[in-house]
Formats: C-alpha cells, sequence, structure tokens
C-alpha cells in the first residue's frame, strides 16, 4: 500500500507530497499501520560520544523539520534521526514554490529557507515520541536575525534542545537564509565555536548531561577553507562535523527542467564532491574529529564508501524520497 501511494505522491507537486507524507506518517506511527513501512534491518551498531547507534545510518536533516514522525522513521530501521532545521521563533520560510524535483538525476533543489514552527514546537512533538532511539536536533538561525547576532539565536535553540536531544547539530551551511554561510569562515566562525563550547559545557553542568555537538558544513568549500574550518572546530573542542549539506552548483543538472531555480541542490549528483569532502577531512584530521557524511548517498556501496573513507556514520534524504523505506535496508543490510 505505501509503495503504491509512494509512486502516486512522485507524481504530485513536490511540497504537497512533502507535507501528506509526514502528516500520514505522524498520524500513524504508532498504530498498526506503521506496518506499511515498518523494516527490518540487521544490526551493526555503532558506539559513538557515548552513544549506542543500533546501525550507522541515520535520516538527515530537513526532512522531519517539526519532529513530528521519530518514530516512524525508526519503524523504517534507520540507526538514527535528525530533526529540524528549527529556530527560536517559528517562520513561514521562502515563498513558494520552493521545491523542485529533477528525476532525471534523482535530485531535488529546494530553496525552503528554514520553515518551521520554532523550537517550542519541535519540543512538543520530541517529547511525544517513544524515543527508545537516537535522535539529534538541527538547529539555525532565524532569517531576520542579523548575521552578527546569529550566536545568540544558536545560544537560545541549544539552551532548550540540550536535555531532549541526544546531538545537536549546528547548521551554518544552507545556502537559503542569507548571509548563513557567511559563518564558516574566520573570525565568524570562531566567536560562534567558542560561544556554543561555553554554553555546551556550562549546560552539561547544569544537567549532569553531555550533550555533543556537531557541524554542518557546505560542499561548496576550497580546500584551504575546508582544512580551516575543521582546525577551528578542532581547537574549539567541537565534537563532530557533518559533511555536506547542498550545493549551490549546478554543473552535473544543466539543460534539466528545474536545474535553474535559485536553492540547493541534493541527491544522487551530490555524492562525488561529498565524498571528496568527507575524504579530504578525514586525511586532515586524522581521527581528531568524528564525521557524518551526507550527500548523495543511495545504495550500500556509496555508504560503505563512505565509510571507508573515514566517516563514521552516513546519512541520507533524498533518495529516500526517490526510493523510499526499503531504501533503508538496502543500505544497512548491504553494510560489510
Amino acid at each position: 500500500m505505501f509503495s503504491l501511494a509512494h509512486k502516486a505522491l512522485l507524481q504530485c507537486d513536490p511540497e504537497f507530497a512533502h507535507d501528506m507524507t509526514i502528516g500520514w506518517l505522524a498520524k500513524t506511527q504508532r498504530s498498526f499501520l506503521k506496518c506499511t513501512y515498518q523494516q527490518d534491518v540487521i544490526a551493526k551498531p555503532v558506539s559513538l560520544w557515548g552513544l549506542n547507534f543500533p546501525n550507522p545510518v541515520g535520516l538527515a536533516a530537513g526532512l522531519d523539520k517539526e519532529g513530528q514522525c521519530v518514530d516512524a522513521f525508526q519503524s523504517m530501521g534507520f540507526g538514527f534521526v535528525e530533526v529540524g532545521t528549527v529556530t527560536p521563533i517559528g517562520q513561514p520560510g521562502n515563498p513558494k514554490p520552493r521545491l523542485f524535483r529533477l528525476p532525471e538525476k534523482q535530485a531535488i533543489i529546494n530553496r525552503m529557507g528554514f520553515n518551521n514552527h520554532g523550537v517550542d514546537e519541535l519540543l512538543k512533538n520530541v517529547a511525544a515520541a517513544d524515543n527508545t532511539g537516537i535522535c539529534g536536533i538541527n538547529i539555525g538561525k532565524n532569517k531576520d536575525t542579523a548575521e552578527d547576532a546569529a550566536l545568540s539565536d544558536y545560544l537560545i535553540c541549544l539552551e532548550k534542545v540540550y536535555t531532549a536531544a541526544d546531538y545537536v547539530t549546528v547548521n551554518i551551511s544552507s545556502p537559503n537564509t542569507p548571509g548563513l554561510r557567511n559563518l564558516q569562515y574566520g573570525d565568524s566562525l570562531n566567536q560562534l565555536l567558542a560561544g556554543l563550547k561555553a554554553a555546551q559545557l556550562r549546560l552539561a553542568d547544569q544537567h549532569g548531561k553531555y550533550t555533543p555537538i556537531a557541524l554542518k558544513i557546505a560542499p561548496d568549500l576550497s580546500h584551504e577553507e575546508l582544512i580551516g574550518i575543521a582546525d577551528s572546530m578542532v581547537a574549539a573542542k567541537i565534537d563532530g562535523v557533518i559533511a555536506t549539506n547542498t550545493t549551490l552548483s549546478r554543473e552535473a543538472v544543466i539543460g534539466l527542467p528545474h536545474a535553474e531555480e535559485m536553492g540547493g541542490l541534493s541527491g544522487a549528483v551530490l555524492a562525488e564532491r561529498s565524498l571528496e569532502v568527507t575524504q579530504q577531512l578525514a586525511q586532515h584530521l586524522q581521527g581528531e574529529l568524528p564525521i557524518i557524511s551526507v550527500g548523495g548517498i543511495d545504495s550500500a556501496a556509496s555508504a560503505q564508501a563512505r565509510l571507508d573513507a573515514g566517516a563514521t556514520l552516513v546519512q541520507v534524504y533524498s533518495a529516500l524520497i526517490y526510493h523510499g523505506p526499503k531504501l533503508v535496508p538496502t543500505i544497512v543490510n548491504g553494510l560489510s
């Protein structure tokens, strides 16, 4: 039944299909109807940050922005689920249309713009989940918050999600919030990381719980920029890096319908670059910082390539849209 519905949804407007799917998963995740998408996967445990992941394949942020479907995605066999990006105050995001499929390349372009109902609403949803698995929360800044005041937004979110999250991802690499990617460089990055680390240590002492922080970075970085970010993360004692977010490049989709739409490009076309970034990070970091690799992973082979390159965990998003829940056991069960 889910397979038939999935095929029908791929013929609909992408954002309508997304909203319909999230609504269905939210309504059915704790009912017998979850059998329509529940998957069996082989246990392939990974230990990271003192957390025990049942397998190394996670759901990337962006699909479940409000944390409405944590139980549903865990039923699909994901080893962990990352929800968000969430901002301090709810915001509508960019004008529609803002989500486009490029099926010829199994790719997606989005310019959603951190549309969400705010951190408090997300926390209500996460609290309602059975919460038997690992859940990360991805945080960002509001569009109207000035670039030089961005730290305050991240600190508001970090403070609120700290005890609810198994780990927190700091998103400074979405191309759809003006000025956000500027936080990846120089003094702006160092000040942001220092502020986050100080807050993390304070919160750990306050709550008796250490919640790891990972930084999500863009694929559109030179080698020198990438190394600079890596060195800043190590110096600030950030706990991990997620590589990569969506790309602004259109080289792989030139001439296709929607290829010229503004926004971040994801999907199979990002696989090569995301693998390169993972390899460069692993070579430079030499194990000083764990890497979660994401971008274009659509098979056991592509996931295994990231793990072989030095990633500890991987995440998927766009391929799930095109292949449906059966993708999860296909990847997990095929890993060595």
